[in-house]
């Protein structure tokens, strides 16, 4: 008889426990439930980058002075940097300067050890092409100025998305 009463009280307290289990679930689910969507419409809708955000680099050919500083310091030696010294100025005259974004790892220790500063980290992320070959960037391709997201009118612009409690995300902005 105390068996019985003993396995209907384990029983009891089993299925009063997987209740609450379920119960924690569904708060879970209807937290989420009033939240934003974090979701963005991609083409229609881009993010706006951080300040910090390392995208495609943007290069000055005036002001390079062909120290390949850059190509030492990469981790895996990435930029090509075509030379000539010339003897009457005992100088080195660039000629030209490429990065296959391909390959690139967007460390940015180009751009920081960069004695002349002609290397910068742009906002630029949608570097997406068909053939892996156009991931080549000479001086001329590098030397071209971003494209900013703010600026397209098309777009919505949208500033950061995290992960914030109770479903409230600041910082959208409309670009009408």
């Amino acid at each position: 008889m105390f068996n019985f009463i003993d396995n209907v009280q384990t029983y009891s307290k089993e299925a009063l426990q997987a209740a609450k289990y379920i119960g924690q679930g569904f708060m879970v689910t209807f937290d989420h439930m009033n939240r934003r969507a974090i979701t963005i419409q991609y083409p229609y809708e881009k993010l706006i980058p951080s300040e910090r955000f390392r995208g495609r680099i943007h290069f000055e050919f005036d002001k390079c002075i062909a120290c390949e500083v850059c190509v030492r310091v990469c981790p895996i030696n990435l930029p090509v940097v075509n030379w000539e010294f010339q003897k009457e100025k005992k100088k080195k005259q660039l000629q030209t300067y490429s990065i296959d974004f391909g390959v690139c790892i967007f460390c940015g220790n180009c751009v920081e050890y960069c004695p002349t500063n002609c290397l910068s980290m742009t906002e630029e992320y949608e570097l997406s092409v068909y053939d892996r070959h156009e991931l080549n960037y000479d001086n001329f391709a590098l030397g071209r100025l971003p494209t900013m997201v703010n600026n397209d009118s098309m777009v919505k612009g949208i500033k950061g998305l995290g992960y914030l409690p109770k479903g409230i995300i600041e910082g959208h902005i409309d670009n009408q």
